[in-house]
């Protein structure tokens, strides 16, 4: 071995020197952070309107419904954490017709069941981030997080690491939640609802 190869293996095992820390590799999140709002141009690049077009296993859609759907966040803040979108690439919640406004809020009551009976969680996180300069993620297509917390879900990792801590798989999550769809549809008034929100005449 020469004295210059000898010298490259010193030089990369110096560079493996072990430190304190540990680390948590997401290599997936590379081609969104190297596009990022730029990724979506249009419909035909939008994840929220390609999802709808595969099975919901594999776009990880928890419910349909007539105007809009229920899918998992790709990188939820907490397990559970799921986005309410309507079928139509549009912005803005003021670009809803009626009927899609109705279905949005709807599906978000309806998650919001749902999670409380799997998971029991203490509240939720409801928003909608408008806009580029609001923190959407995906500004051309509005979506809302409907988000379960639990005391003590927000420690050092999240706040000073950046980093979230899941106890569960996507496709775990995602079957655990559409399974228990059809089993919890109340409207506000306590009337059981269909899945195209009318109530049931049986009831």
């Amino acid at each position: 071995m020469s004295g210059e190869e000898q010298a490259r293996i010193d030089d990369f095992r110096l560079a493996g020197v072990p430190d304190a820390f540990q680390r948590l590799w997401n290599p997936h999140r590379a081609a969104y952070q190297s596009r990022g709002q730029d990724q979506v141009t249009g419909a035909d690049d939008c994840p929220f309107c390609q999802g709808p077009a595969r099975s919901d296993e594999d776009s990880l859609i928890v419910a349909r419904g007539k105007t809009c759907f229920v899918i998992l966040n790709l990188y939820p803040y907490n397990p559970g954490h799921v986005l309410v979108c309507p079928y139509r690439h549009v912005p803005d919640l003021t670009d809803l017709r009626p009927e899609e406004a109705a279905e949005f809020t709807r599906l978000a009551q309806q998650a919001m069941r749902v999670l409380r009976a799997v998971a029991k969680p203490a509240g939720f996180n409801l928003g909608i981030n408008q806009g580029k300069v609001g923190g959407a993620g995906i500004a051309a297509h509005l979506h809302q997080h409907v988000i379960p917390r639990w005391g003590g879900d927000t420690n050092f990792l999240p706040v000073i690491a950046q980093t979230k801590n899941l106890s569960a798989t996507l496709g775990e999550t995602r079957q655990l939640l559409a399974e228990a769809w059809g089993a919890h549809t109340e409207d506000a008034a306590g009337y059981l609802t269909d899945d195209d929100g009318r109530v049931q005449e049986d009831h």
